[in-house]
């Protein structure tokens, strides 16, 4: 490969995690809750069955406690119901877990940490009142969503944004490279996965090179990667390099819930005027370099001019999660203008760059998606790797469809995780009978986060139809209203469309059994999943 080429660029031999890595995930927890759960039973049957009447009494009294508690969570009904489940078939354990969920060990601190960076950084950016009433008048529903994500943190709406839109990985990569060389002052990298390959090999020289001339540069990515793709000293090697290298939340054993709280965000921006977003991580999967299932499709964006200044405050507010407050402004002031070379003509359009995170009740990524669903008037055209929706979500499919909205949703073929994919197959026959078109993609998978609507509306970014990023992850994404790029993504739909099949009610039928009866089984945890 061609990253073997450069010397001392390849830190990383990876071999087998191990059994080990378990105890670092919620796998770990759930495992040893469940045990606790069975042994505490045998041993109450065989060492008090006298006192067995006063045991089962208390026990259920422990019960009633732990479901009034849950009622008053604040959950969505669902959620709730998932857990009135667990609790009454296995009380102890249902109650231990619920109880872990909640005290959120681990995560107080990246939670309390992030709404004062929130509160510090509510006014770095201008929203100038000119975009927002050119918005009004364009359109005034886009309008009044600026003000609804603003509730959530510093979004501005922006005009005169060129973005461009990539519909593979591989082409992503190219625009990236070439960017990379022209950085000068800054760049900042967050990404939920980073592999040793091709691909993070690329990237990683131009980065060093970078370095050494005076620029820069900040990688951020998720601490599961050190249970996945990366060992736990990986930001030690990459500061050999002159790199600036951190995790965000590293994996701690029986403590981090591990798939809570998770920087799901895939950002790089380039001086505060170039920025990259979408689905694609640093993994050779992305470019099709490395065949995992099948065909990766995958779609990112890359915006140039002040939009991509929103990004850079989003990065550096994740990076200062686990540091002292740093100034912001030498990142995000500047003439765009003048440091944006590639820009030569007014660019159409308007573009709202907006963060999700998992620390309030501002479900802001399935609330944009159900705007465009609610304000569509011809169409609305999905792409997702998953499809595990909560009762808003499917209320708002269906009742797009049910208005005469053309709603199609492309999925993949070849899944990546064997549970989500049986489980999104349990919302196939509602949303047909509602008259969502769904289609799966026969090449491969599906990782693109897309919405494409009315030939005016679209969204591209990290955001899933499923729980993991409406609730419990760190998402981004660009809002786009008539901006020239729409086109193409709606071209990428249908050219996606041709290889893939129409699922229909005999395609249903005709679903193997074991497929079925493991989606109905997981639709009862949904939300955990």
């Amino acid at each position: 490969m061609e990253q073997e080429e450069h010397v001392g660029l390849r830190l990383l031999k990876r071999g087998k995690q191990g059994l080990l890595n378990i105890v670092f995930s919620r796998l770990g927890l759930i495992t040893l809750l469940f045990f606790i759960n069975v042994g505490f039973m045998l041993l109450a049957y065989s060492w008090f069955s006298e006192s067995m009447p006063q045991l089962t009494g208390v026990l259920t009294a422990f019960e009633i406690l732990m479901i009034i508690y849950l009622f008053n969570c604040e959950f969505d009904s669902d959620v709730k119901l998932t857990w009135l489940m667990v609790i009454m078939i296995l009380p102890l354990f249902g109650s231990l877990f619920l109880l872990y969920t909640r005290m959120d060990i681990g995560h107080r601190a990246i939670k309390r940490r992030m709404q004062h960076l929130l509160a510090q950084t509510n006014n770095s950016l201008e929203q100038k009142p000119e975009v927002i009433q050119h918005l009004k008048d364009a359109n005034p529903e886009s309008a009044t969503l600026v003000h609804y994500v603003n509730r959530t943190g510093c979004y501005p709406a922006y005009e005169n944004t060129e973005i461009t839109y990539f519909p593979t990985g591989q082409e992503k990569l190219e625009a990236l490279l070439v960017q990379l060389e022209q950085a000068k002052k800054y760049i900042f990298l967050e990404y939920f996965i980073v592999e040793e390959g091709e691909m993070w090999g690329k990237v990683l020289e131009i980065l060093a090179r970078k370095a050494q001339e005076g620029v820069e540069i900040r990688l951020l990515y998720d601490g599961s990667c050190e249970f996945i793709t990366l060992p736990h000293d990986y930001p030690k090697r990459i500061r050999k390099l002159g790199i600036q290298c951190k995790m965000f939340a590293p994996l701690t054993p029986f403590v981090s819930t591990m798939y809570n709280y998770r920087d799901h965000r895939k950002i790089l921006v380039i001086d505060g005027h170039t920025a990259f977003t979408g689905g694609i991580n640093l993994a050779d999967e992305y470019i099709n370099v490395k065949e995992k299932h099948g065909h990766w499709k995958d779609t990112a964006i890359m915006l140039k001019g002040e939009a991509a200044k929103s990004f850079a405050l989003m990065f550096l507010q994740m990076w200062n999660v686990d540091t002292k407050d740093e100034d912001f402004a030498p990142y995000l002031n500047g003439n765009i203008k003048d440091e944006l070379l590639a820009v030569d003509k007014v660019a159409k359009g308007f573009v709202l760059p907006f963060g999700d995170y998992p620390l309030d009740n501002d479900k802001v990524g399935e609330r944009i998606y159900m705007d465009v669903l609610n304000q569509a008037t011809k169409y609305v055209h999905i792409m997702s790797p998953y499809l595990i929706l909560d009762e808003e979500m499917e209320a708002a499919l269906q009742f797009a469809a049910e208005r005469g909205i053309d709603v199609k949703i492309i999925l993949p073929g070849i899944p990546d995780k064997k549970g989500p994919y049986a489980l999104a197959k349990m919302h196939y026959k509602a949303l047909l009978t509602s008259g969502v078109k769904i289609y799966e993609y026969t090449p491969g998978f599906v990782h693109a986060k897309v919405f494409v609507s009315d030939d005016v509306k679209g969204i591209v970014g990290t955001i899933n139809l499923d729980y993991r990023s409406f609730y419990h992850h760190f998402e981004c994404a660009a809002y786009m209203y008539d901006v020239e790029c729409i086109s193409d993504i709606e071209q990428d739909f249908q050219d996606t469309l041709t290889k893939c099949k129409e699922v229909t009610f005999e395609t249903i039928k005709q679903e193997k059994w074991w497929i079925k009866v493991q989606g109905s089984i997981l639709k009862i945890v949904a939300p955990l999943i």
